[in-house]
């Protein structure tokens, strides 16, 4: 018999990437290679000033999927008088096809330079949001992402808090409204027990001993207290990053003595909270605007 579930996903998926693509308004380089490039929305509402939603898409740290998937997205909150910076960064490329069939397939980001980038986006935005797109105000800066681009959110807000020595580490936090996070794959070491988007985890950070020795300065899960205002948005239903994942963050954030703001969705999956044709997505728009007014 089909699986309702698996055929609700489908659907779900189908819906958020029929969309097509929104060319930017602008676009800027934060660095030489080609995906250190952040693609700029202006407020679709004439406003002069707006606030800077800062956005990190998802796709399991893999180089097929890039920004082009959430521009719909960007154009959404545009659309709801948000400025957007829609980031892109290097993600990991294709392992050669071997003898017998092994090996084949996208891997999940690339150690260190996905977060060599995101940090260098980071770093470079107020500059770049001054020249590329005015109407932004860098002084109310909101950070979404989805799934793994969730991930990195979680992660650069947590800069100020990384090991001593870590090239990421920023002196002091981040001018940070908050952090909206979509279906994050959020507690790594969770994620990787529950083998999310096939062993994207350990692709991403290594097996043993890597994984120990690069989860102090990678996991959101571990890097916390952050005094950034956080909020999780969680579809009860999404099976590519369950709920599992989310509520363990929210468990280690509560542990630290941080709250974090857990918005569960009813009937949803891992996809509407991209997908302006969804409820959800509406939903979301609203979390970063409670943050970012």
């Amino acid at each position: 018999m089909p699986d309702p579930a698996a055929a609700r996903d489908a659907a779900e998926e189908a819906s958020a990437l029929s969309h097509p693509a929104v060319a930017p308004d602008a676009s800027a380089a934060y660095g030489e290679h080609p995906d250190q490039v952040v693609d700029f929305y202006a407020p679709r509402d004439g406003r002069d000033s707006a606030p800077l939603v800062v956005l990190l898409h998802g796709g399991a740290w893999r180089a097929p999927y890039d920004r082009q998937h959430v521009t719909p997205f960007a154009d959404f909150l545009a659309r709801r008088g948000f400025a957007v910076a829609n980031v892109e960064y290097r993600r990991g490329a294709s392992l050669p096809q071997q003898r017998g069939g092994e090996g084949a397939g996208p891997v999940a980001g690339r150690w260190p330079e996905t977060f060599d980038d995101v940090a260098a986006a980071m770093d470079a935005l107020p500059e770049l949001a001054r020249t590329a797109l005015p109407q932004a105000d860098p002084r109310r800066t909101v950070l979404t992402g989805h799934s793994a681009g969730g991930h990195l959110a979680l992660w650069a807000a947590a800069r100020h808090v990384l090991p001593a020595g870590s090239p990421w580490r920023l002196p002091a936090e981040p001018q940070l409204r908050g952090v909206v996070a979509l279906a994050p794959i959020a507690d790594l070491a969770r994620a990787a027990e529950l083998d999310v988007c096939g062993g994207a985890v350990h692709q991403l950070l290594g097996g043993e001993p890597e994984f120990e020795a690069r989860a102090g300065c990678a996991d959101p899960a571990v890097l916390l207290p952050t005094g950034i205002a956080t909020t999780v948005v969680q579809g009860r239903e999404d099976t590519v990053v369950p709920q599992a994942v989310a509520e363990s963050f929210v468990d280690a954030a509560a542990k630290a003595g941080e709250t974090v703001g857990f918005t569960l969705l009813a009937d949803i999956g891992h996809f509407p909270l991209i997908d302006p044709a969804a409820d959800a997505c509406a939903v979301v728009a609203e979390e970063i605007a409670q943050l970012a007014w």
